[in-house]
């Protein structure tokens, strides 16, 4: 894919790296600091940054069904600090998304590239769909790749410096990582991997670097041991994004091309496929060719496990890296010479604001998962918890207990319900089902959302008392939710709730 070689620059261990282009790398990481900042309030929190509002405050723990106990502790931390803001929440993720634009530019110049190959990067990374995205948000999605990212940072400058703290501190990166999810562990099982095939081998003879992994194992103990007691349920969750795959995103083998698409268009697309073959190929970054075996082996791994395509998130600022150093270094032929120019950049960056993040009114969301995902989940919890409210006003308040049929829904109830003064909420789905069974007492439910004829398997009596109606018309998540009122349960507590449990 190169043309003319144009010029060389040795990248052995001992040579200094180019100097920083620290004006237009932090110059685009405040952009998109801005970018976020200006959307942050957007339609209201999403359902699962309402799920980790409400895990930390009704239901502390150091583990949950679907993920450990970090989020839902930045969750209550950011609350503390900003209560009841919406925005307060989203000043980590904005923060974390425009460190990883700097570092994405820091990897670059590791890797012997100047001012061209830092912006390159630094800008691919802040047009990228899902890394934008996800930076409008508190989530996994958004922790685990700046984590990513931070790690392989540290790695590649070991691989210049052979400095070993800097392992010892990729190893305490990783400890945080696990407290989010644990994918990070298949990262370093894949860098483990690519550098017995492609070195340095010395990368996993070093002290510091299972100092670190020690710490690891020790920081992530007291989730496994939550995990351990409830029967491992986080193995559950496979079969819950696998079956989210086939139904929302066309199968396993769309997981590659969604995490290129999501990568960036065009310049993303083109920087990804590049940077693989780059760091398989190019001579100069002969010492990173592990990244790339790692990049293959990792991509391998979440294609068997069905995984959802944006865990490869993290993998692109290496890619982008790679690329953009290689285009710096040789003169692009000349069929995809316009890609990694400013015009393309700059006709992406509407693109990418359009298609990334909530800027639409809520009369022009469409219904469709991927494009209305966040937005479509972050509109209508307050409407929906009135409703809810409402009805529960009606029942007598004795052996009455309100439950939300989906994580988001039992979240939504914890969080905005005692204002409205409803009890604490119920759930069957994810982490709510591990929260509490309700009181052997207990002879109705106000169950919102869910299906009548799953529900019927467990009371005698069913039926609908109100149904949430918003102000759109696209089918979102708070659309038409019906409110259930159920009676007689067909057996006793302990036993249904275990019947009523859905990973």
């Amino acid at each position: 894919m190169d043309g003319t070689k144009v010029s060389t620059v040795d990248t052995t261990e001992t040579s200094a790296p180019p100097a920083f282009a620290r004006l237009p790398v932090l110059g685009i990481a405040a952009a998109v600091g801005a970018v976020l900042l200006a959307v942050s309030g957007r339609f209201g929190y999403f359902g699962d940054e309402l799920y980790f509002l409400a895990s930390a405050k009704h239901h502390p723990a150091w583990g949950y069904a679907d993920n450990p106990w970090l989020l839902p502790e930045l969750a209550r931390l950011a609350d503390a600090v900003f209560p009841s803001s919406v925005i307060g929440l989203r000043l980590l993720p904005l923060l974390l998304t425009s460190a990883g634009v700097v570092l994405a530019a820091l990897i670059a110049r590791e890797f012997g590239g100047g001012t061209r190959a830092q912006v390159l990067t630094a800008g691919a990374y802040a047009l990228s769909f899902q890394l934008l995205a996800s930076g409008h948000v508190l989530a996994t999605s958004t922790v685990d790749p700046f984590c990513w990212v931070l790690v392989s940072w540290l790695v590649v400058r070991w691989v210049r410096t052979r400095s070993d703290r800097l392992l010892f501190f990729a190893g305490l990166v990783t400890a945080v990582a696990m407290q989010g999810k644990f994918l990070i562990a298949f990262f370093w099982l894949a860098l483990a991997a690519g550098a017995l095939i492609a070195g340095p081998r010395a990368l996993l003879r070093r002290p510091a670097l299972w100092a670190g992994g020690a710490v690891t194992v020790l920081a992530t103990v007291p989730t496994l041991i939550w995990q351990a007691r409830n029967g491992w349920p986080y193995l559950l969750m496979q079969s819950v994004v696998a079956e989210q795959n086939d139904r929302l995103l066309g199968g396993p083998l769309a997981m590659i091309p969604l995490a290129v698409l999501t990568s960036g268009l065009l310049v993303g697309v083109f920087l990804t496929c590049h940077g693989f073959s780059v760091l398989l190929r190019a001579p100069e970054l002969r010492a990173y060719r592990f990244f790339g075996w790692a990049a293959a082996l990792v991509t391998v791994i979440f294609l068997l496990t069905a995984a959802r395509y944006y865990y490869l998130a993290g993998l692109y600022a290496v890619l982008f890296a790679a690329s953009a150093v290689r285009i710096e270094k040789r003169r692009p032929a000349a069929w995809w010479r316009w890609v990694p120019t400013w015009p393309v950049y700059a006709l992406s960056v509407p693109l990418a604001i359009y298609l990334a993040l909530p800027v639409r009114p809520a009369t022009g969301f469409t219904g469709v998962p991927i494009l209305d995902h966040v937005a479509g989940g972050s509109y209508g919890w307050p409407e929906l918890v009135d409703t809810a409210a409402a009805a529960y006003r009606e029942l007598p308040p004795d052996h009455t207990v309100l439950m939300g049929d989906t994580y988001w829904q039992a979240a939504a109830l914890d969080y905005y319900g005692p204002d409205r003064g409803l009890p604490t909420a119920y759930g069957p789905e994810r982490g709510y089902w591990y929260a509490g069974t309700p009181p052997n007492d207990t002879r109705q439910v106000l169950y919102v959302g869910g299906d009548p004829t799953w529900l019927r398997q467990f009371f005698g009596e069913v039926r609908q008392m109100s149904t949430v109606r918003l102000d759109v018309t696209a089918q979102i998540a708070n659309q038409n939710v019906p409110i259930w009122l159920c009676t007689h349960p067909l057996d006793p507590w302990p036993h249904l709730w275990n019947r009523m449990h859905r990973p």
